[in-house]
């Protein structure tokens, strides 16, 4: 064995380890492989950025755009829609129907993309026919799994394996090519899920969201009953006359008033400028145990004016103004936007612009170049921030500049914390100090020392004087939630009435196509964009009720949203989300649906024909989308699934350098040793069962880049047909049934069918079963193993 040999295998396991625990994001483990590469010479340069000139990947995000072309203009939803209407009300035709339907149009279509279209029309399908999602999600998703198996383009799979055979000398498949192992397939996998699979799934109907007033169906999924209840505001209250904003009940407590009772009226959903009056009685959702904490300890603090600017600073503290560049990363984004206290890890005390110093509630304001930010930070993260592109001045901030030019005394006030359980031993987080009232927790007093920027992690001490900045109303108005009293549980009746003709509830989920992955609802200002109110997060088969406002969301996540049915199209028109009922959907392109249709069958003739390469048509073809006005050049990017460009553009280098050090051929002696002596059924069975199991932790179209060379080698070592032996793996890779995030399909069904983790399992590990018998049956019948 070379040293290079051990290189490669080191690099190929070290990028195998990061795609399985996904500690960073797949696509930077392909680019810092592609990096790895070229670094250690084990490729040049030029070999080593080979992949995003491929062939394969020009292929890939073109018949992104494609598929694209035909989502935006209905054509693939007017299809959907006619065979599904063949289903009936029998659950096993519409199980057949929805399979194959999906089937037809992944051949096409990127199959990501065909699930979440017809996602919303299955939901309806779902509640008119009394079938529960979670019977007719997973053959959604397996449906769409099964369809790309049929075609070059049904999967970036297929197209890898043909460019794969192409760049070894050998003749690449064509369009059809896949259609006979295929369809036997996804013939034999519908007919599994009909007869069998089906029944392997609990009719679980936790998902199901209604458009129609007074239905309690989505109260009792997300077990809002439980947490609903109700605050009496006292008549001398100093609240009254507040706005819903002003007290903030959602930052402080995670509470979210659905609705106020007023003099026999109820108010659904008020709007956060909705002022308080005497004696409402306002509804809220979240945890009472919380509201009735908050209540005693508003009675034990005690708030003084008396916190000096002295106590913000400590040996290794200090203060400085650094200025917005215009060159930088900042302008024109928010603080809490840009998770700027994690980010570099300072606070901002103030900010200055034009002449006008701003002390609270700045936090969600746009930056614009040129602003003076005040900030709080120890010694090693002040000098990184002078180093930074993003600030181009930095001044250290004397005790004169922070009392008369800021004033920042005014805003401070100190807090003793009482020797009780209520404080405690619970820590700042806890408190939720950070978020009441715009109130930022900047040092802690205790024993005489000073403890400036507390994590929040601090654990509290009885006697800690807490240094707060906040404002004079926000102290009264904390104080003043003492005057709102828990009451009993509303009645059922006010309980499922959280609906009316004007008021709903709607599930929505992020969409395939999202940018706002791994932020939070805070920041991406969910309340202020939509006017809508996020109750809960559905995740992994469970509800989660609690600090939705800071949960990270990720795809696959389902939001419940409160508000006006009017602003449920806002969602709907919103690239990054995707709902679960037709009605509040963005209506199609239809005046361009027959353009699109022309276009898409126009790529498939040419390359049909053989008038020009796949890759040049498609090209073609997506150009085509955008200048005729199927797609804007802004919806083609987000169809484009970049994740997976950059993952394979990554990570065909890897193949390369398999193939270039013989470690190819090394691995594949050693597929040749252990199954070799029993024919080449059995090593095909092999590569094969191996594929099968790897679909479930590394990513598809990473994965075949990886088998190829090795499935290629082995064939030329025992004379078996490479073209068999590549078919085989290509279909083994795209049948990734057996978890929810071995293809983003399951994982988006996952929420809206309620689905957990082993109901994959229950009915994926049969299903791929049933598919190794049939590859294993059908390859060698239409791509003899042996010439």
């Amino acid at each position: 064995m070379t040293p290079e040999i051990v290189l490669v295998l080191v690099v190929l396991a070290i990028s195998v380890v990061f795609l399985v625990t996904e500690w960073i994001p797949a696509e930077v483990t392909a680019l810092l492989t592609l990096g790895s590469l070229a670094v250690t010479g084990l490729l040049s340069h030029r070999e080593a950025l080979s992949g995003f000139s491929s062939p394969a990947v020009v292929t890939v995000w073109a018949v992104f755009i494609l598929s694209g072309g035909l989502t935006r203009t209905g054509a693939a939803h007017i299809i959907g829609h006619y065979v599904l209407k063949l289903g009936g009300r029998s659950e096993a035709l519409l199980v057949t129907a929805i399979m194959v339907s999906v089937g037809v149009m992944s051949a096409f279509m990127n199959n990501v993309a065909v699930a979440a279209l017809m996602l919303p029309v299955i939901m309806d399908i779902s509640r008119r026919t009394g079938h529960a999602p979670s019977r007719l999600l997973m053959p959604l998703a397996y449906g769409s799994l099964l369809g790309g198996l049929t075609t070059l383009i049904g999967t970036p799979p297929n197209i890898l394996v043909s460019d794969a055979l192409r760049d070894n000398g050998l003749k690449p498949f064509s369009l059809f090519d896949y259609t006979p192992a295929g369809s036997f397939v996804m013939i034999a996998g519908v007919v599994f899920v009909v007869l069998a699979g089906r029944h392997l799934l609990a009719k679980r109907d936790v998902r199901q969201e209604s458009s129609a007033p007074g239905r309690g169906d989505v109260v009792k999924a997300y077990d809002l009953e439980n947490r609903m209840f109700q605050l009496h505001l006292a008549m001398d209250s100093v609240l009254v006359g507040k706005s819903l904003a002003q007290i903030r009940l959602r930052s402080l407590l995670g509470l979210n008033v659905v609705a106020i009772t007023r003099r026999n009226r109820s108010i659904l959903a008020p709007s956060p400028s909705e002022k308080l009056k005497a004696g409402d009685i306002l509804v809220v959702e979240g945890s009472v145990r919380r509201m009735r904490e908050v209540v005693r300890w508003c009675r034990l603090i005690d708030v003084r004016q008396d916190a000096g600017v002295k106590s913000l600073l400590a040996r290794d503290i200090a203060l400085a103004e650094i200025r917005v560049s215009q060159t930088g990363s900042l302008a024109g984004k928010t603080l809490n936007g840009v998770d700027f206290r994690r980010r570099f890890g300072v606070n901002v005390l103030a900010i200055r612009s034009n002449g006008r110093i701003r002390k609270l509630g700045f936090q969600d304001e746009a930056l614009v170049s040129g602003t003076l930010l005040l900030v709080q930070g120890g010694k090693d993260q002040l000098e990184a921030l002078q180093g930074s592109a993003d600030f181009d001045r930095f001044e250290r901030a004397s005790m004169s500049t922070l009392i008369d030019t800021y004033r920042l005394q005014e805003t401070l006030f100190s807090m003793k914390v009482p020797a009780d359980p209520v404080f405690v031993g619970k820590t700042l987080m806890e408190t939720r100090l950070g978020d009441a009232f715009g109130m930022r927790v900047l040092s802690i007093v205790r024993k005489g020392a000073i403890l400036a920027m507390p994590k929040p992690e601090e654990v509290l001490l009885p006697g800690d004087r807490l240094v707060l900045q906040a404002s004079h109303d926000a102290i009264e108005t904390l104080k003043g939630l003492e005057g709102l009293q828990p009451m009993e549980q509303p009645s059922q009746a006010m309980v499922t009435g959280l609906e009316s003709e004007e008021i709903g509830l709607m599930e929505v989920m992020l969409s395939p196509h999202t940018k706002i992955a791994g932020q939070t609802l805070r920041q991406t200002r969910f309340r202020d964009r939509y006017d809508l109110t996020v109750l809960a997060v559905w995740r992994e088969g469970k509800a989660i009720l609690s600090d939705v406002r800071d949960l990270r969301l990720r795809f696959g996540d389902a939001l419940l949203v409160h508000g006006k049915r009017s602003k449920f199209s806002l969602l709907g028109q919103d690239p990054d989300f995707l709902v679960l009922t037709e009605a509040a959907q963005e209506s199609p392109r239809r005046e361009k649906m027959k353009v699109s249709i022309g276009i898409f069958a126009a790529v498939l003739v040419s390359v049909i024909l053989g008038l020009m390469p796949i890759q040049i048509a498609a090209v073609i073809g997506s150009a085509l989308m955008v200048v005729a006005g199927c797609l804007t050049m802004d919806e083609a990017y987000r169809f484009i699934e970049w994740k997976a460009v950059f993952l394979i553009a990554g990570m065909l280098p890897l193949g390369v350098a398999l193939d270039k050090t013989g470690a190819a051929r090394l691995l594949a002696e050693g597929v040749v040793s252990l199954v070799g002596p029993f024919g080449p059924i059995a090593v095909m069975g092999g590569l094969v069962a191996l594929t099968f199991a790897a679909t479930c932790f590394v990513p598809t179209s990473a994965l075949v880049v990886l088998m190829a060379p090795i499935a290629l080698k082995t064939s030329g070592d025992m004379g078996i047909s490479p073209h068999a032996l590549m078919m085989a793996v290509a279909l083994a890779a795209s049948a990734s049934f057996m978890t929810p995030v071995s293809h983003p399909a399951n994982t988006l069904v996952m929420g809206p069918g309620g689905y957990r983790f082993l109901d994959y399992m229950k009915v994926g590990l049969p299903l791929t079963l049933v598919v190794f018998l049939v590859l294993m049956i059908v390859i060698p019948i239409f791509w003899p193993l042996t010439p």
